[in-house]
């Protein structure tokens, strides 16, 4: 069978919309590229006037400073721990809560769901949110940032959801065999729900690793902050103090400009994001679309 052939004015479009494509691709990958050329550039261009698109006198002498800076490494620690635990803890919690609510048959699933639905709709609030946490002695300590966002609606449905398209017929199979809900829950729900395991693990580590206002109202203890509060006090307080005391310690102070440091912090903190996410890709879209098409 032959191909089917455009017309002028469907090449036309086709057209259009690569170019689109294309004009929206630059302008989401400009700024992570200008900070990346900028972070590689020297301090003399770093100021400079126009445009940076491509590097300019390349120095890696910023990226050698910011290993010398503790408090950044501090940062960095927390939200790494922050992060894996908070991953791990949200996918066991929001499993465990997601299985039973797949089972049509459940006793009051409906108010169950409606409940979870309640809380992504309405919420208590900060000023209540802080005194809960201060009540229940989490006011700086590690899980004031872990245990408020341990299991989240909307990952729930969509875990939920995923559950629901695996056949009746194996868990059937299994109860034959001898196996009870929790041995069919680890050995063929778990095994079978990868991809929409991988989905909502990226989704959480994202959150983890942004966060920054949890820590921010719940965090007082300066080594027990997350890396996202040090680059917010250097990068959006334009806190010159911090940056002249990292600068200070090795005495540099004349050679760093304080805009090639925060290109430089912005780029090392996105590492981990861009390492873990090529891994998780390939279960992105089917764990998507397959847990979220039904309700």
């Amino acid at each position: 069978m032959g191909a089917i052939k455009k017309s002028a004015a469907e090449k036309a479009f086709d057209v259009s919309l690569y170019i689109l494509l294309a004009l929206i691709m630059l302008l989401t990958l400009y700024p992570f590229w200008n900070q990346l050329a900028l972070s590689i550039s020297d301090d003399r261009s770093a100021y400079s006037t126009g445009v940076l698109l491509f590097p300019r006198n390349i120095s890696l002498k910023s990226y050698g400073l910011i290993f010398q800076y503790k408090l950044l490494w501090v940062g960095y620690g927390n939200t790494i721990l922050r992060t894996v635990i908070g991953v791990l803890l949200s996918l066991i919690f929001t499993s465990l809560t997601a299985y039973p609510l797949s089972k049509k048959d459940l006793p009051w699933n409906h108010g169950f769901t409606s409940l979870i639905l309640f809380t992504m709709l309405f919420s208590g609030g900060m000023i209540p949110s802080y005194f809960l946490i201060k009540n229940l002695g989490l006011y700086d300590t590690f899980w004031a940032l872990v245990l408020p966002g341990l299991i989240g609606g909307f990952n729930v449905f969509v875990i939920r959801n995923f559950f629901r398209e695996i056949p009746d017929s194996l868990e059937e199979s299994a109860k034959i065999d001898g196996a009870g809900h929790m041995l069919i829950f680890l050995k063929i729900i778990i095994p079978l729900s990868k991809p929409v395991l991988a989905t909502v693990a990226l989704w959480v580590a994202v959150y983890h690793w942004n966060a920054w206002f949890d820590s921010l109202i719940y965090i007082s203890d300066v080594k027990k902050q997350v890396l996202q509060v040090v680059l917010r006090k250097i990068i959006v307080e334009n806190n010159v103090d911090d940056i002249n005391i990292m600068l200070s310690q090795i005495g540099q102070t004349n050679r760093f400009s304080g805009r090639q440091l925060q290109a430089t912090i912005i780029m090392f903190s996105l590492i981990p994001m861009l390492m873990v996410y090529p891994f998780i890709q390939k279960h992105f879209t089917k764990g998507i679309m397959i847990g979220a098409v039904k309700g």
